[in-house]
């Protein structure tokens, strides 16, 4: 049986109702709830059965509400809702097995609060799901993250450390705009002022962020994923420039935003962006895209090119008659 449609977990649904609507009529409980308004009934009864104060007005405000004082407990989670956290935290975090991870830590205490069955399937999806380490994972600070979202909100600049790739460092101060999540990536999207560009930094190569008293305006209807989508692909250290032999809508769909801008040119396209890393450009990025291609530029990512290619047709080459002698022996 569905743990969503079970009488409990209905029953638990129709108190969240309550909670957050007070006033709330049976033939709206019903609706809500994808019943009829005699289940709903029931389902105030139900609650009422389990000591919940559920009081009843008539008129037309009238409706079900929680008698005034009643004090519950802050969170109510379903199995499913329970099921579907502990996946969620494993599956983005698999050191959250481990109690002595924040995360892991944190998730212990939140199962050892659940209700006895709930809290039991729980357990026992986090002691036996087996989850794999993710070998390129990486996290950001909750400190940090935490400085940023109160300066995003407060509308007040923040000066940051910042460590590259390459591993050079530098203090910036930025206009917050938005902490964003991209792909298990939670980046800082802000306007620099050592740069005086829109810039968009990775949180977990934030080594210390302070909110200043400085106010700050942000842009007028902001969309912050789609802004940090169209600064990926730029601000980096070697330029690329690359036509392909096919149509935007054939391309498209094999081009990431960190590549940079595609934009129609006649029957082919023209990509514009750059790459602090050359040869991970070229191996990985562009030889998945099964289009003719010519790169224009720039210079470093032609040569990251070159070596890609000659190491492939080398491969294929045909062997000189002292290697294939050698083959064969082997």
């Amino acid at each position: 049986m569905s743990t969503g449609t079970s009488p409990t977990a209905r029953a638990l649904r129709t108190l969240e109702i309550l909670r957050a609507r007070p006033g709330t009529t049976s033939e709206e409980l019903a609706e809500r709830l994808g019943v009829t308004d005699r289940a709903a009934r029931r389902y105030v009864a139900i609650l009422r059965e389990a000591g919940v104060p559920v009081e009843s007005e008539r008129g037309p405000h009238g409706g079900y509400r929680l008698r005034r004082g009643t004090r519950l407990a802050p969170v109510t989670f379903t199995q499913a809702e329970a099921l579907g956290l502990v996946m969620a935290v494993l599956d983005g975090r698999p050191a959250a097995t481990d109690p002595g991870d924040p995360v892991g830590s944190a998730l212990d205490k939140v199962v050892r609060v659940l209700p006895e069955e709930v809290g039991r399937q729980a357990a026992a999806l986090r002691e036996h799901a087996a989850a794999a380490p993710d070998p390129w994972a990486v996290y950001a600070d909750p400190a940090v993250t935490n400085t940023l979202v109160e300066a995003v909100a407060a509308r007040r600049r923040a000066v940051i450390t910042y460590r590259s790739g390459a591993g050079e460092e530098w203090r910036a101060e930025v206009d917050p705009w938005a902490v964003v999540v991209r792909r298990a990536r939670w980046y800082l999207l802000c306007h620099s002022h050592r740069s005086d560009a829109v810039r968009t930094y990775r949180i977990d190569r934030i080594g210390s962020a302070e909110e200043t008293r400085r106010a700050f305006r942000m842009p007028d209807d902001l969309d912050p994923v789609a802004v940090l989508e169209a600064h990926l692909g730029t601000g980096w250290a070697f330029p690329t420039h690359v036509v392909f032999d096919a149509p935007l809508e054939r391309v498209a769909p094999w081009i990431g935003a960190p590549m940079g801008r595609l934009e129609a040119l006649g029957d082919r396209c023209v990509l514009r962006g750059s790459t602090r890393n050359p040869a991970m450009y070229a191996q990985e990025w562009l030889a998945a895209v099964p289009f003719g291609f010519r790169v224009l530029g720039g210079a470093e990512l032609r040569s990251a090119v070159a070596a890609a290619a000659a190491r492939l047709a080398a491969a294929v080459a045909d062997p000189a008659d002292g290697e294939v002698s050698r083959s064969a022996r082997a």
